[in-house]
């Protein structure tokens, strides 16, 4: 601890910072442009955001203009006595909103919420998580789609840290959500090089600049049963998640399968 005020969460892990002073902020703002200038960098990633106050964040967003900007607000989802989950994490996601707006609106957030609802719902065979009780999508991307960064994994939830692994038999339904549906998607280095999943990946991706998916398109849920999830994306696409086979009759006869793999078809 500083004897300057702290305005936000703290980390053992580094020393404190204050972004309170001028010239610290003048300072920062000038690397920070020099390396967008200089060196070609185009946007920001504000590591542990919940470290400063989004204040603080807007301040940086304002001096140095990026083309980009996602913050790293990781917050415990709520959870019920038998240890799963809740089923409504409105307030989980709320909190990534608020800093959003907190920040100028500007800015983009990882959607933890879609992490820990998509993680548990595979998991537990429990794909009903994956309708809130309005009918859309139950993490950030369900209300601001637009500034939210899906992922799969990161270097500290998977990768080298694994602080809150994605397990490895459903890493390529989570890609098949993240890259049919709304939100900045976002690809993890590991998966694609060291995993064997270039192809796969590829695959979704390609589907989704073909059918023009954009970070704000619409989704419409036709099921979202314990075994069995389908969506349909901007009317363009249609993704199917889970063991359950027939599926048939919800997808329209003028729709051919793009690609498709263990538990999923687009």
């Amino acid at each position: 601890m500083g004897i300057y005020p702290d305005t936000g969460a703290d980390f053992n892990g580094a020393p404190d910072i204050d972004h309170l002073n001028t010239r610290v902020q003048r300072e920062l703002s000038d690397w920070m442009n020099w390396i967008k200038t200089e060196i070609g960098f185009d946007g920001w990633r504000f590591d542990f955001a919940k470290g400063y106050s989004p204040d603080i964040t807007k301040l940086y967003m304002r001096n140095t203009r990026p083309e980009f900007a996602v913050g790293e607000i990781w917050n415990p989802l709520s959870y019920g006595s038998d240890g799963k989950p809740n089923y409504d994490q409105d307030g989980h996601r709320r909190e990534l909103t608020e800093w959003v707006k907190a920040v100028g609106g500007s800015a983009t957030a990882f959607d933890f919420t879609t992490k820990g609802i998509l993680q548990a719902a595979l998991v537990e065979g429990e794909l009903w998580r994956l309708k809130d009780s309005n009918g859309g999508p139950p993490g950030m991307i369900g209300l601001v789609p637009e500034n939210a960064v899906t992922f799969v994994d990161n270097h500290d939830t998977g990768s080298t840290l694994k602080h809150w692994t994605f397990p490895s038999d459903k890493v390529m339904q989570r890609y098949v959500y993240i890259l049919t549906h709304p939100g900045f998607p976002s690809i993890i280095y590991d998966h694609f090089f060291d995993w064997g999943l270039k192809e796969e990946i590829s695959k979704l991706a390609m589907i989704r600049i073909k059918n023009g998916i954009r970070a704000s398109s619409t989704v419409r849920i036709l099921a979202s049963d314990p075994d069995l999830y389908v969506a349909a994306i901007d009317d363009k696409i249609i993704a199917k998640i889970g063991p359950r086979y027939e599926a048939g009759h919800l997808v329209p006869t003028n729709f051919r399968i793009a690609t498709c793999g263990n538990d999923y078809v687009v």
